[in-house]
């Protein structure tokens, strides 16, 4: 009778068990999007586990900014003293000549009539934040690393997966779940699986160098400035203060490559090198921030490809759907892909909240999202709102001295305009809105 007993009670929470595992959604990759989504799955109480390729999660990158219609998610989220903590409010984006010539400057965040700001941010700083909230409120064992997905199936009640050690190739974890997220970046491999004929990223011909340095503050502070062309271009904003009053500066330049150059697949840590830069930059010292001098002191440079996918006709299969640059990767354009990815993570919890962890709900949400970001990843390639930097050089190739006898106000307004109000971030229309995940 007692070993009886004992066998019923071995099913029986063997079943709880299986019932647990099932009864969640897996999340592939612990980015900025996958962490997003845990942190709204476990506002809602919805079981969910993140698995992550790496051993360890390290604070990797540099500068991103989040705009306002994602920010405002986040501090739905509780996180607005963390994000002060980490990041700067950006005050206002300027735009200038190959000249230093000032072609058009406009607020941003809540200077700009906005309820939430802007933050220019190290995103590295920002996935250890998303990571560590998530741990200490939903614990330790929600974050699986050094698994990376090898293969995954369909049974009638949800989805199975095999885990690897990307190193050894040694199988490490076998899992079960109801639904699966890959939030895998650039290079989903579930992705690839969805579709197999996509091959490589696309590559813009651009080449991109980006580095941090402390330097002084310009302009007026904590304000991201665009300067040059699409071919020749330097951006830069500050991310963070010191107490000696220097700043933390993100930059960025950009050059065109001839069609034939061999990009190479992206290496997100590759070292760039000065001299490759320097000489198309050597010029532009301006009296409001010298970009030279910026350039020789930073340490370490960082080399890669401007690259983005093509907009995809579906995002879902069965029991399966993308989130992130695994949905949309697109070009740097616009500072709005790490934006995209956390809108992507609230509308779908909110789904899987009203429908279950089922199809419909990954669905409804593909429905929602794949429209929008598929807008974007088209306006990016036409530059977006930096296209301004190209029609006013096109028009005065030498320099102005006043940009209005170029380009009219109104001229200007609407392609500002018109790109918030693709993005998701027109201001009145953001104001008047909801929070998503509140």
């Amino acid at each position: 009778m007692i070993i009886l007993i004992g066998f019923i009670l071995f099913l029986f929470l063997n079943e709880v068990n299986l019932l647990e595992v099932l009864l969640t959604v897996a999340i592939i990759g612990a980015g900025i999007g996958g962490l997003s989504l845990g942190l709204c799955l476990h506002k809602l109480k919805i079981p969910f586990k993140i698995y992550e390729a790496v051993t360890e999660l390290k604070p990797l990158g540099v500068g991103i900014n989040i705009q306002p219609h994602a920010v405002r998610e986040l501090y739905a989220l509780g996180l607005k003293e963390q994000l002060d903590e980490i990041g700067l409010r950006t005050r206002e984006v300027s735009y200038f000549s190959s000249q230093g010539g000032l072609i058009w400057s406009e607020p941003r965040g809540l200077r700009a009539g906005y309820r939430w700001p802007q933050y220019s941010i190290h995103r590295g700083m920002l996935q250890m934040l998303l990571c560590n909230e998530l741990v200490r409120r939903a614990g330790n064992s929600c974050i699986e690393t050094k698994c990376f997905l090898k293969s995954w199936g369909h049974d009638p009640d949800g989805v199975h997966m095999s885990f690897v050690d990307k190193v050894t190739n040694k199988t490490l974890l076998t899992e079960r779940a109801k639904i699966i997220i890959a939030c895998d970046g650039i290079n989903s491999i579930v992705r690839n699986k969805m579709h197999p004929d996509e091959g490589v990223a696309n590559w813009a011909g651009i080449m991109m160098w980006r580095g941090v340095v402390k330097g002084p503050e310009f302009l007026k502070g904590n304000t991201m400035v665009m300067v040059g062309t699409k071919n020749c271009k330097f951006v830069a904003y500050p991310i963070k203060k010191f107490d000696d009053g220097d700043v933390l500066i993100n930059w960025i330049c950009d050059l065109r490559y001839p069609e034939d150059y061999t990009w190479l697949k992206q290496n997100w840590n590759r070292e760039g090198y000065l001299q490759d830069i320097l000489p198309f930059f050597r010029e532009w010292a301006f009296d409001w921030v010298d970009i030279p001098s910026l350039l020789k002191s930073t340490k370490h440079i960082f080399e890669y490809p401007m690259v983005d996918r093509n907009p995809l006709s579906n995002w879902t299969s069965d029991r399966i759907t993308l989130l992130g640059d695994a949905a949309h990767a697109m070009y740097p354009i616009g500072s709005n892909g790490a934006s995209q990815a956390i809108l992507d993570s609230v509308h779908l919890a909110k789904n899987i909240e009203k429908y279950g962890m089922t199809q419909k709900a990954l669905i409804s949400y593909e429905k929602i999202r794949r429209p929008i970001v598929n807008r974007i990843v088209n306006a990016n390639r036409l530059d977006g709102p930096d296209k301004i930097l190209d029609i006013v050089a096109e028009r005065a190739p030498k320099g102005f001295k006043n940009v209005q006898e170029i380009m009219k106000q109104d001229e200007l307004n609407l392609i500002s305009e018109s790109y918030k109000n693709l993005a998701g971030f027109d201001v009145d229309k953001l104001n008047q809105s909801e929070v998503i995940i509140g």
